[in-house]
């Protein structure tokens, strides 16, 4: 089974955790013979700094989230006292808002830091003394940019996913109707060089804008970069020469046979109905989704073949 986005997340901040739980832990050790004595604590933090792998800063604070020392960070590529910081209280932080498990490490959400305005996180480890009575949070801050990856990159699942969109076009979606598109009036012809640049001529992804007359392209040759092809394009079968022929990639999720199958199933969905009609679509055929846009403003992304399947959501007019 697919990972959710938010499962791909927990993984991560799992394997953070292992790397980061026991060297603050060991410095939370340090850190309780200096308690309640500023200078003392920025000398034990001064020194534990290089033992805490991709840190920022760190701090002691109390229970109320009122700093006890200084920050320490990095300069010059040493750890160096960050002034400005004694006292301050951080209880509003994000951080000081989750609940440290029973024991006594917490691995906070993502926040937008408030110096820099970049996505952190914050470990918290709970400094006991040798009787272990609980006096306060050792802190460590990272920045997002600074920690490892340590899990894969993040696969959009294949599942149909449908998003309402601006409810202020769903509530007039009656009150309009279809006007026919210079694109609407070369359709056929419009698919059919689209289906070609698809199939033959390198292109991967592409965006056709039904009511705008437009198809926003993508191609293998040269990936990071769009081309737009506007309705004078979409309706001269010359535009292909642009295009060497490329063979089908091996590693489409969509088959090659299927491009045209789509292509009709949309334009049936862009004819079907005056009210209730296709605006948008886009086609990718490395991850294969067919995603969708009506004029009542809701998307919807799905798996090709779930799209063109005998049990497809949608139903096709002359398809």
């Amino acid at each position: 089974m697919t990972n959710t986005w938010k499962d791909s997340i927990y993984l991560q901040r799992e394997q953070l955790a292992r790397i980061l739980q026991d060297p603050l832990a060991r410095l939370a050790e340090r850190c309780a013979p200096a308690w309640g004595e500023r200078e003392a604590l920025n000398a034990v933090l001064l020194e534990g700094f290089p033992d805490i792998p991709h840190c920022s800063f760190l701090y002691c604070v109390g229970f109320d989230g009122v700093q006890i020392c200084d920050d320490v960070g990095i300069e010059d590529g040493k750890p160096n006292l960050v002034p400005g910081h004694f006292g301050r209280d951080r209880s509003q932080r994000p951080y000081m808002k989750e609940a440290v498990p029973a024991w006594g490490f917490l691995l906070s959400d993502a926040y937008i830091s408030l110096m820099k305005q970049r996505p952190s996180l914050t470990a918290l480890q709970i400094v006991r003394s040798q009787r272990g009575a609980a006096l306060g949070y050792l802190g460590a801050d990272f920045d997002l940019r600074n920690l490892p990856t340590t899990a894969e990159i993040y696969e959009e699942p294949g599942d149909w996913r449908q998003i309402k969109g601006d409810p202020s076009i769903r509530g007039a979606v009656f009150q309009q109707c279809r006007i026919e598109s210079p694109m609407d009036l070369n359709l056929d012809k419009g698919l059919a060089i689209l289906e070609e640049l698809l199939a033959h001529r390198g292109v991967f992804q592409c965006q056709i804008h039904f009511s705008s007359s437009q198809a926003t392209i993508w191609t293998v040759q040269d990936p990071y970069r769009y081309r737009i092809l506007d309705q004078e394009a979409l309706a001269d079968p010359d535009i292909c020469l642009l295009y060497p022929p490329q063979p089908y990639p091996a590693d489409a999720l969509i088959p090659e046979q299927d491009i045209g199958r789509i292509l009709i199933h949309l334009r049936s969905l862009r004819l079907a109905d005056e009210n209730i009609y296709l605006r948008m679509s886009s086609i990718n055929i490395f991850n294969g989704m067919v995603s969708l846009t009506f004029s009542c403003d809701g998307s919807h992304y799905l798996r090709y073949d779930k799209f063109l399947g005998s049990d497809s959501p949608f139903e096709f007019v002359g398809g």
